[in-house]
């Protein structure tokens, strides 16, 4: 815990008191994370309330530092060296139910939320089971498996707003959700702190079934909303994609690289040269989306591929996993050698979906 301080902050001394006694000192961050690599941040603060998250600003700004807001951790890769500024985990616990309506604060677990709202007979989110991570991630990345997609069913955001020290509202069209998209890791991105979501689901609505292997498991026949659940759970514990401390392929950021989306005339070209058949999938306004788990095979990188103590999955192409001991810096390698391998042969470039935190 921090000792000493004199700082003349703008908030009461009471509060000052409260604030200053959760801050800690080089703190690891590794453990914060599921692919649990990363050196440590200089100062962390458990943020457990709005007036925390402000109070961790106000003491960030006087203290000259940059901040970075942590989530669950599932989406990240720490440097080596750790983060030289403060750390706020946004912790912030709660649901408020309005029948159809929930209100869920950032800070409470995803899958947990999941199984609430399927519990009480609301469709729409049905898909994203057993996805890893809080809230307040789920808007940033416009999270999305099998189909689905929390804009669907995204109302409104509620965030600290970084540059006016506001809370603030925005509506789904503000947030500008596109796939894998939001105006929080695009043209806004370090502006907003997500604090709560709100979410507009179907009270005793039918499960969304888009994805092919949803579609073949139930075939002509209409499941319930805990079918889809448990089915989908099956799916991604097959591979490796639940968090599982008995599972190292588990030991993950999730999927490292989001699908790329080309052109139908590149997508042309890339039929020319390769032959039929690849797989693709309609991603509108005349673009096509292609696995990336494609790509990265077809460019000599097999599940199971290794790289010191980094290595692909053994269940599933797209995630980069900690073998046992890796470093962040094996991990950000392989993460450039698959990269460097698609465009070689394909022209087409990889973006990467976690979150880089440090110098690398």
């Amino acid at each position: 815990m921090l000792g000493r301080y004199d700082l003349r902050l703008p908030w009461s001394v009471l509060f000052r008191a409260e604030l200053i006694s959760k801050l800690q000192e080089n703190v690891h961050l590794a453990p914060q994370t599921t692919l649990n690599v990363g050196g440590t941040a200089r100062y962390f603060l458990r943020a457990e309330s709005e007036e925390d998250v402000r109070g961790g600003f106000d003491f960030a700004f006087e203290k000259g530092l940059p901040v970075f807001i942590l989530g669950g951790g599932s989406n990240l890769l720490v440097s080596d060296k750790g983060f030289d500024g403060m750390v706020i985990q946004i912790t912030i616990k709660g649901i408020t139910d309005h029948g159809d309506t929930l209100i869920a604060a950032a800070g409470e677990d995803w899958d947990s939320f999941v199984e609430y709202c399927i519990d009480h007979d609301l469709a729409g989110v049905e898909c994203l089971s057993g996805i890893p991570g809080t809230i307040g991630g789920t808007p940033v990345q416009n999270v999305g498996a099998y189909g689905q997609e929390v804009s669907e069913t995204i109302v409104s955001v509620r965030c600290f707003d970084r540059n006016t020290r506001a809370i603030v509202e925005l509506s789904n069209a503000e947030c500008g959700f596109k796939y894998r998209r939001s105006i929080f890791n695009t043209t806004e991105r370090d502006r907003y702190v997500v604090l709560a979501v709100q979410y507009k689901l179907s009270s005793n609505g039918k499960p969304k079934l888009a994805y092919k292997d949803l579609i073949d498991a139930f075939g002509d026949s209409m499941p319930s909303l805990k079918q889809v659940r448990e089915r989908v759970l099956q799916i991604r514990r097959a591979k490796s994609m639940v968090i599982d401390v008995n599972d190292p392929n588990s030991r993950s950021a999730g999927s490292f690289f989001k699908n790329p989306v080309i052109s139908n005339e590149e997508f042309s070209k890339l039929k020319q040269r390769f032959g039929d058949p690849i797989p693709n999938f309609p991603a509108g306004d005349g673009s096509v989306k292609v696995p990336a788990a494609w790509l990265i095979e077809k460019s000599g990188f097999a599940k199971g591929f290794i790289l010191g103590k980094a290595g692909i999955s053994t269940n599933h192409t797209l995630a980069i996993i900690n073998r046992g001991g890796a470093t962040a810096a094996e991990i950000f390698s392989l993460k450039n050698m698959i990269q460097e391998g698609v465009f070689e042969k394909f022209s087409i470039e990889l973006v990467p979906e976690p979150v880089f935190v440090g110098e690398f």
